[in-house]
């Protein structure tokens, strides 16, 4: 019944747009026969024109074929592409005839040799879009008209057949006319209306039912009657039935919708479970056109599940709350104010099916994330930013926020340099400064902690200030060079102190005291360094196709020290102690110490002292080749080998053991527009030793500060791995990735319907949901391979996934999404699609064959979002608790 009220709703709202002002559509076609012609007739050739003056109106005219006048009847007959424009109606067709003694203007097509009716009437009214329909009769005088078999689009909907009438009064009456959303002359399904009469306020109908395929539908109205505001208006929404198959059978989404305004609506809505389950939600939508729009939707359920009187049927009862808002580029050039949120109770989505969406990604969702945030970037090019935001652990119930989080940079400048300078700059005038600051005031915790008093003592905040001087210049026209001091100062509102327990037969126990109250700590670095590109290339005539081999070494060198700030009389380190007051000592018989920064919110100054050679080097290797295509034998292309090899590692000259550090590399390489692969890995210098600890024989293996080369060995990878991504039909990725930026921006700018806005989502968690037929077919998979030592110990990871999609005919596809565990030695969650277009309908049937998450759905249902309700569905889903 909702349905149909609803749709029968659309349907007069739209007869309204499409009919109003002047002229409306009729029954069944009949041609209207032209008399013979009087002598004192003129007749007018080929692209004749012409214009009718009655009283102050103008009637213009116009004809392809020819016009003959009737002056003795005053009758004007337009053959051939004919034209007229009168007050706000365009009418253009095959034939139209007007005459200025009645005022009645008629207009019709013609049969073509063939027997079919052509030249239809095409007619727009001033203000309304364009109809098409078989004949129209219109009295320029009064205003009443009647057209025949008309088609019309309004608001998404279209309205073919029937006849209509307009009265003096300006009430309608109407007669055997179909709404639909089918763009077809001849609709698939429609809601036939058998006669109405509709006024300025108020839509009175007969009969009305639904028809498919020219099928009348047991499905109907004896009578209906309906308010027709002009604006938006409040009303009930009735709910939708239907059967879960943990909860029970229910209403879902019945409530109340509150149109306030033309900025500003809300629904309030509601869910019953036969099982004792209820939800409730509040969403509401609001925009200011130019300025900023923005959605909030607050869901809260108390769920049962389990056998009643059984300790699972015990209430759970979970909320959530989303917001978004974005702010409009050009409302306040300069400022800007955006959030997304997605906060509540990490048992939201499981107990309630994922917010009743029955998708499985929601519902296996591990992390929920908001933010919310303000910036302003000043004339001065002054950047400040405000944000808060938060993240929620869904499995150990674990929330982090950060309220608020504060950062100000300024732009980097030259002190030494002049606005009036003429000429390069001096070596002192290229000297930069800049400044950023951050504050931060944090807390994690768990969800049952967050909001009891005690939490406000766990906040964790500080202040960071960054202050970075640099210089850069080219050394013999061939090197980069820079060098720099950066000095950082961190203010932090509580600090530590540790106490050790000693324990017998067992390790030191660490007691840790929390101390409130303002404290600093600052520490500087220098560094400089160099770069350059060297340029090498080998040129081959003896190789058919192959000329060249051009090869680009980057090497990059710098330098840093930074003293020590671990010396406990800077204050920011302490001597470790016992409860006794002795000293606490390692293994070497030295003075263990601590920071009292530890574990502050940007933490202190490293202990021991830094002074490093770092070193990287990057090279990238093309080979030119001869172009087959090309006939002149001139033409070369490049093909890229290794697009990045880079190699970085650095050298404490401080440190008392290990002075060089880990080697890393890594690559790229794009062997054509189907197949890249990416490469990393790690390489450990120093040489290990095996032992057996003690009785147990049990083996270990340590390191030593001997290089691996000391003894004639190549350093020892300690992980490698790589990533390949490879697709059959690279430009449907392409568009693909473009339709959903597309959604996307029509999201961002507002006016979707929350159907719509869905399907977005689902669209952003699946990329595979998107139907397109004009991506004829696609294949694509992603390999990742890493491998890492630990010592006695390797593993070896590795993970496989690949989709695609196929068009076997025009009107169907099939998709499908799946990957393969290699340590269970079987398929990963796999979903297979098959899509069929229906024009104005869909089917769509998804499965997902097994794992833990089997489902599958059949459903039908009209393509117009305003016509959503009206569709079938049979679905089973994994969403089960006993």
């Amino acid at each position: 019944m909702k349905l149909l009220l609803y749709i029968i709703f659309l349907n007069f709202i739209v007869l309204i747009s499409a009919t109003g002002n002047q002229v409306l559509a009729s029954g069944n076609f009949s041609y209207q026969q032209t008399g013979g012609f009087q002598a004192d007739t003129s007749r007018r050739n080929a692209q004749t024109s012409g214009t009718d003056t009655t009283g102050t109106e103008k009637l213009e005219y116009s004809a392809r074929d020819s016009t003959v006048v009737d002056k003795a009847n005053e009758i004007i007959y337009l053959y051939g592409k004919a034209r007229v424009v009168y007050q706000g109606l365009e009418l253009d067709a095959e034939y139209i005839s007007y005459n200025s003694k009645t005022k009645v203007l008629f207009a019709r097509g013609i049969k073509n040799a063939k027997g079919k009716y052509i030249g239809r009437p095409i007619f727009k009214m001033d203000g309304q879009g364009t109809s098409l329909a078989d004949s129209i009769r219109y009295n320029t005088e009064t205003g009443a008209g009647n057209i025949w078999e008309v088609f019309t689009e309004q608001e998404g909907g279209f309205f073919t057949g029937g006849k209509a009438k307009k009265q003096p009064d300006d009430e309608i009456h109407s007669k055997g006319q179909i709404f639909s959303t089918c763009n077809l002359p001849h609709p698939h399904f429609g809601i036939f209306i058998t006669k109405g009469i509709v006024t300025e306020n108020q839509i009175i109908t007969g009969p009305v039912y639904l028809k498919i395929e020219d099928i009348p539908l047991p499905i109907g109205l004896p009578f209906a009657f309906f308010p027709k505001p002009n604006k938006r208006s409040s009303g009930v929404i009735l709910p939708n039935p239907g059967e879960d198959a943990t909860r029970g059978f229910f209403l879902r989404d019945g409530g109340y919708y509150l149109g306030l305004n033309d900025y500003w609506d809300a629904k309030i809505l509601g869910t019953i479970f036969t099982r004792g389950s209820y939800e409730g939600s509040l969403y509401s939508n609001y925009t200011k056109r130019y300025k900023y729009n923005g959605s909030v939707n607050f869901r809260y359920s108390n769920s049962r599940y389990g056998v009643e009187g059984t300790p699972e049927y015990a209430p759970k009862k979970d909320f959530n709350l989303m917001w978004n808002h974005s702010q409009n580029a050009n409302a306040k050039p300069g400022t800007n104010f955006s959030a997304s949120v997605d906060a509540g109770t990490s048992s939201f989505n499981e107990n309630t099916a994922g917010g009743s969406s029955y998708d499985y990604s929601q519902f296996t969702k591990n992390t929920l994330r908001s933010s919310v945030s303000y910036g302003k970037v000043f004339g001065n090019g002054i950047n400040l930013s405000i944000a808060a935001d938060g993240s929620q652990e869904t499995q150990t119930k674990t929330v982090s926020l950060r309220l608020p989080d504060l950062s100000l940079s300024v732009p980097t400048f030259n002190p030494f340099d002049s606005k009036d300078r003429l000429g390069e700059q001096k070596w002192y005038q290229k000297i930069t400064v800049g400044y950023s600051m951050q504050a931060s005031n944090s807390i994690t915790t768990t969800e049952d902690q967050l909001f009891k008093k005690e939490a406000l003592n766990n906040f964790k905040n500080g202040v960071n200030h960054s202050i970075p001087i640099n210089m850069a210049f080219n050394l013999f026209n061939y090197f980069n060079f820079n060098t720099g001091i950066n000095y950082s100062e961190r203010w932090a509102f509580q600090t530590i102190e540790k106490t050790y327990l000693r324990v017998v037969n067992g390790g030191d126990v660490q007691k840790i005291d929390t101390i409130s109250g303002f404290r600093r700590n600052g520490e500087y670095s220098l560094s400089m360094g160099t770069s350059t590109k060297i340029y090498s290339t080998a040129q081959f005539t003896k190789f058919g196709n192959f000329k060249a081999l051009r090869h680009v070494m980057t090497p990059q060198v710098s330098f840093s020290y930074r003293p020590d700030f671990s010396d406990v009389k800077r204050g920011y380190y302490k001597n470790a102690m016992y409860e006794d007051g002795s000293a606490v000592l390692d293994q070497r018989g030295l003075p263990v110490k601590y920071s009292i920064f530890e574990g502050s919110v940007y933490g202190g100054p490293g202990s021991g002292q830094n002074a490093s050679l770092s070193f990287g080097l990057d090279n990238t290797i093309e080979a030119k080749v001869a172009n087959p295509k090309d006939t002149t034998g001139t033409g070369e292309k490049k093909i890229p080998i290794i697009q990045g090899l880079g190699i970085n590692g650095s050298y404490n000259f401080l440190a008392t053991e290990y002075k060089l550090s880990n080697l890393s590399f890594n690559g790229r390489s794009q062997f054509s527009e189907k197949l890249g692969i990416n490469f990393f890995g790690t390489l450990d210098p120093y040489q290990y030793r095996d032992s057996i600890i003690g009785t147990s024989q049990m083996p270990v293996r340590y390191r030593i500060d001997r290089y691996t080369w000391q003894e004639g060995r190549l350093p020892r990878i300690t992980s490698f791995g790589f990533s390949t991504d490879y697709s059959l039909n690279p430009e449907a990725l392409k568009r693909r990735n473009k339709n959903e930026e597309k959604l996307k921006d029509e999201l961002a700018t507002g006016g979707m319907t929350p159907e719509q806005s869905e399907a977005l989502a689902k669209v952003s968690r699946d990329p595979n949901a998107f139907v397109d037929f004009k991506i004829p077919w696609n294949f694509s998979f992603g390999y990742t391979f890493q491998y890492n030592d630990a010592g006695l110990t390797s593993s070896i990871t590795n993970t496989l996934n690949f989709n695609g999609d196929a068009n076997i005919t025009p009107k169907w596809k099939v998709q499908f999404n799946s990957g393969w565990d290699f340590k269970a030695g079987t398929f990963s969650q796999t979903s297979l699609s098959i899509y069929r277009d229906l024009h104005c309908w869909d089917m769509s049937v998804s499965w997902i064959p097994f794992g833990a998450y089997q489902f599958y759905s059949v459903d039908i249902k009209v393509k117009a979002s305003v016509l959503q309700d009206l569709k079938l569905s049979k679905r089973k889903n994994y969403y089960t608790r006993y």
